[in-house]
């Protein structure tokens, strides 16, 4: 791994889940995808601690976490408050809650993507190589 490879912080409180996402994209076959460094979070304070000392470019955020809602943390991506001046990472919520109505309060919230759970390995791959390409 090099300086130059992306950053991902996986917000997701259940540890299984954790290594499931790691090992797949570790797994991947897109280059940039397989060669990002993977940060965990286990819940929304566990990932303000991660943003307010890492650059990240990607944040793939479960919804439901223990101690809140991870569309609030979405809405301080957007305000600027978690990354504390540097750059917004994208943000993907992943979750099990799927209705059309969970869909648009992401997307109001601010993730710039939506994965509902349980989703396929290559979907995974897919949404985080679709938003690592907009990296500068």
């Amino acid at each position: 791994m090099t300086a130059d490879n992306p950053r991902i912080l996986l917000v997701e409180d259940e540890e299984l889940n954790r290594s499931l996402v790691k090992a797949v994209l570790a797994r991947a076959d897109v280059e940039a995808v397989r060669d990002a460094e993977i940060l965990d979070a286990p819940s929304l304070a566990a990932a303000r601690t991660q943003l307010g000392r890492e650059d990240v470019d990607l944040v793939l955020l479960d919804m439901n976490l223990p101690d809140g809602n991870g569309l609030t943390l979405a809405g301080e991506l957007v305000a600027g408050t978690a990354t504390a001046g540097r750059p917004r990472p994208s943000v993907v919520a992943v979750t099990a809650s799927v209705l059309p109505q969970d869909r648009a309060a992401a997307l109001e919230a601010g993730c710039d993507g939506f994965l509902d759970k349980p989703y396929a390995a290559a979907d995974l791959v897919a949404v985080v190589a679709e938003h690592l390409s907009r990296r500068p």
